[in-house]
């Protein structure tokens, strides 16, 4: 499999068949503008058809494992219906690409994790965490429906109350909170991540593939039948980029201030 037409992931080839996969741009903290977010949303494809590659790593360069979607993007996409229609279509090949990947991926969360990092970081099958790491779902900040992953697989790993307080409130928890809710699959400290995602990795690269990849297919199929739920969140994401409250929520976040969202604060009627 050659991946050299990618732009924003790096790859490198380990033993017993792990490739390593780097999120690459660390000057923004690997957030994820339209080429990036493309990119994750093919290369589990990619890597299903890869004979090459048994097991995913995926991470971040840098101090960062991602910022989520770039801000500018988020911008350009507001009231825009064709980017919002092609970006719903591109977030579903994201999560049902990783959920049918037929090769196990491990994420190594080196750092804040946050939108469309965080569906990486929690879609992988097993997800190794830096106990300092930031991780959190920022959608109603910005002021639209929790949509990319959220809906679907937070309630399954952390149950529903821990989902419906982190999804509603936006707040950010702490690798160890993650790891202690069940969010995570292994917390760790920082220098201490990737080294034990590629020690998991070539464990699974060297056993039995059958074995593996049909027990991912099994488990993954309490996702499966989730998937009206993540296709139901992922189009109210897309329907609250068409209203006010996300250009609010935009420049609140780019001006670092509390936001004030017209649905919060309609103007006055007129006397």
């Amino acid at each position: 499999m050659d991946y050299s037409d990618y732009q924003r992931l790096l790859f490198e080839r380990r033993d017993n068949g792990v490739l390593l996969i780097t999120m690459n741009r660390p000057e923004a903290y690997n957030a994820a503008d339209e080429s990036m977010h493309a990119e994750l949303a093919r290369i589990w494809a990619d890597v299903t058809r890869d004979d090459e590659t048994r097991v995913a790593v995926i991470t971040g360069a840098g101090r960062a494992f991602s910022a989520g979607g770039d801000l500018a993007m988020v911008q350009r996409m507001a009231g825009d219906h064709d980017r919002v229609a092609a970006m719903l279509a591109e977030m579903s090949d994201l999560v049902y690409n990783m959920i049918n990947c037929t090769k196990p991926v491990i994420s190594a969360i080196n750092g804040v994790a946050v939108g469309a990092g965080l569906v990486v970081a929690l879609l992988a099958d097993i997800s190794i965490c830096a106990d300092d790491a930031r991780l959190g779902d920022g959608h109603v900040r910005l002021g639209v429906a929790a949509g990319d992953h959220a809906a679907l697989i937070w309630p399954l790993l952390c149950g529903l109350a821990k989902a419906r307080y982190y999804l509603m409130t936006g707040e950010m928890i702490s690798g160890a909170e993650a790891e202690r809710i069940g969010l995570v699959s292994k917390c760790l400290p920082r220098a201490e991540v990737l080294g034990e995602a590629l020690r998991v990795a070539g464990d699974l690269g060297a056993g039995s593939q059958l074995a593996i990849r049909l027990t991912k297919r099994a488990m993954n199929g309490w996702l499966r039948a989730a998937g009206p739920i993540f296709d139901a969140s992922a189009a109210y994401e897309m329907l609250t980029f068409m209203g006010e409250d996300v250009r609010e929520g935009a420049a609140a976040l780019r001006e670092k201030r509390q936001a004030r969202f017209p649905s919060a604060f309609p103007p006055a009627p007129p006397q």
